[in-house]
Formats: structure tokens, sequence, C-alpha cells
């Protein structure tokens, strides 16, 4: 990938997955339209705001530049609740991730899981919905964006192809549906712990 990106110019000054994640805690949660746009990593820096998908585009692009692979992993829910796409990558022989999330449950993720599905598994318990539900179903193998070119990082248009091949890509289930049958809904304590957000809708 180019270094000579201006707008990766701040990426460039990140020496740790650590604190790639503290950059990335600082996008602003992405408001407006109604109608589902992901952005390049470049479009996501240069406006400052980004959902899920595009925080964890601008972290591959930091692990590109770095000459590391640039994987997604995509957590499935259900229908009552929304998908979550975090970037995953490999210090030695474990996985952790970069998360963009507003929830404090969501985020970062040390590298200290032997796999793709143990780290997704550590998502489990907190990932509930207002009704205390918890909703996290499967979670897709990672997801190499060297294969897609570099729109990802630098093109100007919606990537909504590539937000489809990420979900149309193969998952693995992460309960049975009769243990989803017996889920314990979070209790009022839990709930109430879940509220906490990093940013307040206006």
């Amino acid at each position: 990938m180019k270094r000579s990106v201006p707008e990766f110019a701040p990426l460039l000054r990140i020496r740790r997955p650590e604190a790639l994640q503290d950059f990335i805690n600082e996008f602003r949660p992405k408001r407006g339209s109604s109608r589902f746009v992901c952005n390049s990593a470049k479009r996501v820096l240069q406006r400052g705001s980004a959902n899920c998908i595009e925080g964890a585009l601008v972290a591959a692009a930091w692990f590109a530049l770095n000459g590391r692979r640039p994987m997604l992993l995509d957590l499935r829910t259900t229908e009552e609740d929304v998908s979550h796409v975090i970037a995953v990558f490999k210090r030695g022989s474990h996985w952790g991730a970069i998360s963009r999330s507003n929830h404090a449950s969501l985020r970062y993720r040390e590298p200290v899981y032997s796999n793709p599905r143990e780290l997704a598994m550590s998502f489990f318990h907190e990932y509930f919905n207002a009704k205390g539900a918890k909703t996290l179903r499967a979670y897709g193998r990672p997801f190499d964006l060297r294969l897609r070119g570099d729109a990802w990082a630098v093109g100007d248009g919606n990537l909504q192809e590539l937000v489809n091949a990420i979900d149309e890509a193969p998952h693995n289930a992460v309960i049975t549906s009769t243990q989803a049958s017996q889920l314990r809904i979070a209790d009022v304590v839990e709930r109430r712990a879940g509220r906490l957000v990093q940013t307040r809708s206006r």
C-alpha cells in the first residue's frame, strides 16, 4: 500500500496496535442518513467519524502499511440486533482485535486468543440488545483484504460490494439452536452497564 497518501500520515505515527485502538476510539460515531454507506479508510480519515466496519478498515490500513495482513472478522447477530465487524491481528500465535464501537463492551481484544473462534466468543456474553437478549450467533472467517484490491483503503465510492462479500462469506455458528433457546437474559445491572457509551446521541 502506498505510504504517500496524505490522509495516512496519522497512521504512520502509530507504532503499536494498542495505540491504534486509542486512535480508532477518537472517531466520532457516524450520524446522518438512514442509507448505509461504507467509506474507505482514506475517506474516514478525512471525515473523522466512522461506523464499526469503517473503523475496522482504518485499522486494516494501519496493518497493511506496516507489512501485516489487513484482516476483518464479521460478528453476525440475530435480526433483533446489529452485527459488528472488527479488524483482527496476530501477535505470535495468538489473535486480538481492534474494534470501533461506541459501547464499552465491544472494543479492543488483547492478542491472547488461540484462534478466531475463541476471539469471537470473547464478545458473546456482553453482546446483548436493549431487552437483554444475547444475540451473537456466528462469526466469519478472517477476511483478507489483500484479495480485494485497494478501493477499501483509498477509494472514493460506497464499498457496498465489499460489505456484501463479507456478509456472504462462510460463517461458523457459535451456539446451537437448543443453546439459543436456553440463554439467560442479561439482568438489570448488566443492562445498565451495557448502556455505557462514549458519545450520547443528540
